[in-house]
């Protein structure tokens, strides 16, 4: 597990960051997209967003939600990213919510750091947004040993 350290303006940054911000999202769309039909089902978002468990723990310890409070949790979640009523979420749907929620993560963040744990194998769109941050730092040059 690794730590790392952002603000908004990481977050931000990332969003920013058109080409990066795109690659990322069609990358994480793809691998969503179970049937490569380019669109994303309700239960392909759902499958995506259980994974996140956003009501499921508090502060780390499991609590019981019921099944009803989940389905209205995650239809509204598609409800959202259906922009256009469809019953599907196309790729630029996809893109324009999370840049969104991205946008409003950073907001949320404003300008005071924050540590945040991640797990090392971790490649959601927060950890490309520090990894985009640290590529910006100087390199320190590694001390040799005698």
């Amino acid at each position: 597990m690794g730590v790392v350290i952002i603000d908004g303006s990481t977050v931000r940054d990332f969003v920013n960051d058109e080409a990066r911000f795109k690659k990322s999202v069609d990358e994480t769309f793809s691998k969503l997209d179970l049937n490569n039909d380019g669109v994303l089902s309700r239960s392909e978002l759902r499958k995506a967003f259980e994974t996140l468990r956003l009501i499921e723990t508090h502060f780390g310890v499991d609590v019981a939600t019921p099944s009803e409070e989940l389905t209205n949790l995650y239809d509204s979640i598609f409800d959202k990213f259906d922009c256009d009523r469809s019953g599907t979420v196309d790729l630029e749907e996809y893109r324009s919510e999370l840049k969104m929620i991205l946008l409003a993560i950073a907001d949320g963040l404003g300008s005071s750091p924050i540590q945040m744990a991640l797990e090392d194998d971790d490649q959601g769109f927060i950890k490309q947004a520090a990894d985009l941050e640290a590529s910006k730092l100087p390199q320190q040059p590694s001390s040799a040993g005698p």
